[in-house]
């Protein structure tokens, strides 16, 4: 048995200021290209379709669009379950009517969980979704007081999962969770606040195959047979050196898996540059132009403008980085993110940069006399205020 597992596509998402649904549109394209090339028995979607609970309409249809092309168009099933940013309610509407044409959508928590059956030639094949689970959700829908944390929550639906599995039948679960020991990133929202989110890989123990979602890099979580496809798109800085793709997955008769990662090609990149600012305008665009940047400026003294500068050479400069600077005992300067430069610094730093000259030891002691004066105001106008 073939399938295909993908996540965390976040539909509607905002990074730094620029909304990517077109970006996503074209890898989602991407991505039905390959369900029509490699023809899976189903796709297998582990969470977070969504960013946010109520996405723009833009996010609303292309989801729309893309689970259309894949289950009327390719006739291919999708397993899908809602993720941490998920709605589920919103999410599994009409879930009843969309399994009949082969879209089968787990939103809520199920106390009585129901696989999703796929034929091979070697016979039956269990695909159990199961979406994020809140513990006290679970806590409520299984009626189980010692529901506490995300642990406890996993560990007892997949009692219920394993109860109700047919013995002799190859297994695979879809969850959105959090496993101990795999690498995160910057874009991932926690799954719980000041208590433990993660889970142990043992605890999918049982099953042939297990597609995961929630965490944004493509990796094996304990073992080969336990995955995470990884995000859609790099959707943080700190996923730079990321690979995003989805995985192929091939389940022969004993439900032994062979997994493949198939990278997706964005619209955009995400990189990262850095140097002084008369360095980069000078060289030129290096890579495509058009990649989303984060420039890392190494200029001393303060840069006039620097976004409208930036984005004359790269249209899609989306943030800029300055370390802060010291001097050392050699008389050069090193970046020190703790030094922060005094008022009268920076002030003739930035003289020296818009007129090519030095402040003279005169203009200092003016500069001197104009800041302690208006320091001296503040503090007045602070004690006014005083109770």
């Amino acid at each position: 048995m073939r399938l295909l597992h993908t996540a965390d596509w976040h539909l509607g998402r905002i990074f730094h200021g620029v909304h990517l649904t077109e970006d996503q549109a074209h890898v989602l394209d991407e991505l039905v290209r390959l369900v029509a090339d490699a023809r899976p028995d189903a796709v297998l979607v582990a969470g977070d379709v969504f960013d946010r609970a109520v996405p723009p309409q833009e996010a609303v249809a292309l989801l729309d669009e893309v689970l259309s092309r894949i289950v009327l168009g390719l006739e291919v099933p999708v397993v899908l379950v809602a993720g941490n940013h998920d709605s589920p309610e919103r999410l599994a509407f009409g879930a009843e009517m969309l399994a009949r044409s082969r879209l089968h959508v787990a939103g809520r928590v199920a106390a009585e969980p129901r696989p999703v059956v796929l034929e091979d030639a070697h016979g039956p094949v269990e695909v159990w979704p199961v979406p994020f689970l809140e513990p006290a959700v679970v806590r409520e829908a299984l009626g189980d007081g010692e529901v506490h944390d995300q642990r406890a929550a996993l560990a007892a639906m997949l009692d219920r999962v394993r109860a109700a599995a047919t013995p002799g039948r190859r297994q695979v679960l879809v969850a959105h969770a959090a496993v101990a020991g795999c690498a995160t990133s910057e874009s991932e929202r926690p799954l719980a606040i000041g208590g433990a989110e993660t889970v142990e890989p043992a605890l999918f123990e049982g099953f042939h195959y297990v597609a995961l979602g929630h965490l944004h890099r493509p990796q094996a979580a304990g073992a080969g047979h336990v995955r995470y496809a990884g995000s859609l798109l790099k959707y943080s800085f700190s996923e730079i050196d990321h690979v995003k793709s989805v995985t192929l997955v091939e389940l022969d008769r004993a439900g032994r898996c062979r997994t493949e990662a198939i990278p997706l090609a964005p619209r955009r990149d995400l990189r990262r540059i850095e140097g002084r600012i008369a360095e980069i305008e000078a060289r030129g665009p290096e890579g495509p132009s058009e990649d989303y940047l984060l420039v890392r400026l190494l200029d001393e003294g303060p840069v006039v403008d620097p976004m409208g500068r930036l984005r004359r050479i790269y249209p899609n400069v989306l943030h800029v980085e300055r370390p802060r600077w010291t001097p050392q005992a050699d008389g050069a300067a090193r970046p020190d993110v703790h030094r922060r430069l005094s008022d009268e610094d920076l002030f003739a730093a930035f003289f020296e940069q818009m007129t090519g000259e030095a402040l003279d030891a005169e203009a200092r002691e003016t500069l001197r006399e104009v800041l302690d004066a208006l320091r001296r105001e503040e503090a007045g106008r602070a004690a006014e205020g005083a109770p």
